[in-house]
């Protein structure tokens, strides 16, 4: 796990729960494609054991943080049913992070008519992610 700011330390009061029936690759891809930071993964030994538990952390320039949960799952769960959004500086950058990383853009970058900027992907189990820039009214 990396070091972590005191921001990305912070817990979360909301978390998304997702799905994966690659919990390991799923880790990677948030990680790698969109950025998050993996706060704790409780799996099996080894380098291959099953991710039982994951959670991964968002912190924003803003000082918001949000996290995103979830584990090996048994063969009723809905996989590729989920869709969180988060809040970004720079959906442009993280749009190129993302398709360099095998992210499927579905939609933008694009500005919103209610004033934001916003990327929409799918990872690879199928989840949509929408990143956007915050705009108060």
């Amino acid at each position: 796990m990396s070091a972590m700011s005191d921001l990305e330390k912070a817990v979360p009061s909301v978390w998304a729960c997702l799905h994966y029936r690659d919990p390991r690759a799923a880790l990677a891809f948030l990680t790698g494609a969109f950025g998050f930071t993996d706060r704790a993964v409780h799996a099996e030994p080894g380098p291959d054991g099953t991710i039982h538990h994951a959670e991964l952390t968002w912190a924003s320039e803003r000082g918001e943080v949000g996290g995103v949960m979830f584990g090996a799952s048994d063969d009723t769960a809905r996989f590729g049913a989920g869709l969180v959004h988060v809040v970004v500086e720079d959906p442009d950058a993280l749009c190129e992070r993302a398709r360099a990383a095998g992210a499927a853009i579905v939609r933008g970058p694009e500005d919103t008519d209610y004033g934001s900027r916003m990327v929409v992907a799918t990872d690879p189990e199928g989840n949509t992610w929408s990143f956007g820039t915050w705009h108060e009214d």
